[in-house]
């Protein structure tokens, strides 16, 4: 069992190893939100395994082997092991994986990570179908893996992502105006709802005169004209000064921004899993998502916030409003989801989830 004190313990990681016994892959050169859980995940497995990690350079200083380094590594079984796993979450790691194993023979064993909660392509149903273990996120998404091995939920780093002393100090600190922020995190795009989020905004914001809103994420050059019909919109509604594009928030810098919000919106129009409300949760934010992804395990509507349809702008406008029916009852929503993330989704836990995987195809190699 682990203690409050172990969830909440920072993460102090010893270096990778020379030999071994896994290998994290984190093969896609643009951050996401897969790079997000290996960043996170990484320095603690590696206080657990004899860890590699096969990508670039991750955002906690964490450096990758090359996939041909991790092949030339992997030609023998690691001291004291049958063979390695390979630990992959993507479909050309399968891909790889699966050359690998079965055309080099190199002794590995492949564990996949599934988020999807809709039916694979046949093609990517193939690739799963052969892997040794499948660790899926959520029970819904391992309704669409037959051969899933365990459920074990994504965690966040409690010690990362924490309340502040206060939160409207915290947004004071900001310089942006109002008393409290309502945010939304994440790339800026139809499928995450960032249209949904204005929408409410213009709809919510005349009624909540110290509100400020502020949309924190990467505007792909392809999506551009869709962030500039967005702010077309918010110029109509005579809220520019209101609704606040703070562009791609380093790594380092996106738990300030939770801190500083009061309540965070996650409401895009699907989401494997969606991490962003989970780490908002745990730092004190009141939460309004869309029935996707895990959401519906994170919230009971009106304790750690409030649920409503995908795409409905009007429905997210509303519960944003019975979230901030006062500041301080969003307030005391934001403690509710710390506690919530805190008793069912550290980081600790996900790695200890995970773990028990391994172990359990080591078992049963002997």
């Amino acid at each position: 069992m682990i203690t409050e004190e172990e969830r909440r313990a920072p993460v102090v990681a010893p270096r990778l190893s020379h030999d071994p016994e896994v290998i994290v892959f984190n093969l896609k050169r643009r951050f996401s939100g897969v790079s997000a859980t290996v960043n996170a995940l990484v320095p603690l497995q590696m206080q657990q395994w004899q860890l590699g990690y096969c990508g670039n350079t991750l955002p906690n200083g964490v450096e990758g082997m090359s996939l041909a380094q991790a092949v030339r590594v992997s030609r023998r079984p690691p001291a004291g092991r049958e063979f390695r796993i390979w630990h992959v979450r993507r479909d050309p790691e399968m891909m790889a994986g699966l050359f690998a194993r079965d055309v080099l023979r190199l002794p590995i064993r492949l564990v996949f990570t599934s988020a999807a909660q809709h039916r694979h392509g046949a093609f990517v149903r193939g690739l799963i179908s052969r892997m040794d273990a499948v660790i899926s996120t959520t029970s819904r998404a391992a309704a669409f893996v037959p051969n899933t091995t365990a459920v074990v939920p994504h965690g966040i780093a409690l010690h990362r992502f924490s309340p502040p002393a206060d939160k409207f100090q915290a947004w004071a600190e900001s310089g942006l105006p109002g008393r409290y922020g309502i945010g939304v995190f994440g790339r800026v795009r139809h499928d995450k709802g960032t249209d949904v989020f204005v929408d409410a905004m213009i709809e919510a914001l005349p009624a909540l005169p110290g509100a400020t809103a502020v949309i924190a994420g990467l505007c792909q050059p392809r999506h551009q004209a869709y962030q500039d019909e967005l702010k077309a919109r918010i110029a109509a509604a005579g809220l520019t000064d209101r609704v606040i594009f703070l562009g791609e928030v380093p790594m380092g810098d996106i738990h300030l921004w939770y801190q500083r919000c009061l309540v965070c919106v996650a409401c895009p129009r699907y989401e494997p899993f969606g991490l962003t409300p989970f780490e908002a949760g745990a730092s004190g934010c009141a939460l309004v998502c869309s029935r996707t992804g895990a959401f519906e395990a994170l919230i009971e509507p009106g304790v750690q916030g409030q649920l409503v349809p995908t795409g409905d702008a009007a429905a997210t406008a509303q519960a944003v409003c019975e979230v901030l029916q006062t500041p301080e009852h969003a307030v005391a929503m934001g403690q509710r989801a710390r506690e919530r993330v805190a008793g069912s989704f550290a980081l600790q836990d996900e790695a200890s989830g995970i773990g028990r995987v391994y172990e359990r195809l080591w078992h049963g190699a002997r």
